[in-house]
């Protein structure tokens, strides 16, 4: 009778309804690390955020603009033309399912600079997003800010 009454106690706590919420931390600003495709292993940064399923895309989804090459390192002794070349910053557009990145706990505010500006819809929308992008991170790479995001990363 005892097991029979655990068994009654299991059922009933089982079918209780959790208050809790669900905490979305996908949010537009938020640093990832793509974990497959093309660009495996390189840093991107979330710039809209899609939890909604969608016709084309049957499964939650985010635009994100990373880091596809990494400035090069730069020394004195180097002419301007050089430094100016080493510091480039290769970007790319990318929409990405929810499954293949690894959010990180850093942010990046980059909302501000992008919002409503991005469209990948065409070919020419994604360019012109793109030398946008790249003008962004270019900005944030040659003022110092937000200097571990332009960095290789090792592992």
């Amino acid at each position: 009778m005892i097991h029979g009454m655990s068994l009654v106690l299991f059922l009933f706590h089982s079918q209780k309804k959790s208050n809790s919420v669900a905490m979305k931390f996908l949010k537009p600003g938020k640093v990832v690390i793509l974990t497959s495709g093309r660009y495996a292993g390189k840093k991107a940064v979330i710039v809209q955020n899609t939890d909604a399923k969608s016709k084309e895309r049957p499964y939650g989804h985010s635009l994100v603009a990373g880091v596809k090459k990494n400035p090069k390192k730069v020394i004195r002794g180097m002419s301007k033309r050089t430094i100016a070349r080493r510091s480039q910053v290769g970007v790319f557009l990318r929409v990405v399912n929810h499954k293949h990145f690894l959010p990180t706990r850093y942010n990046m505010d980059l909302t501000k600079e992008l919002r409503g500006k991005i469209n990948v819809s065409d070919a020419s929308k994604k360019s012109e997003a793109k030398k946008l992008v790249k003008k962004v991170f270019q900005a944030r790479y040659g003022s110092g800010s937000n200097r571990w995001f332009f960095q290789k990363l090792r592992f």
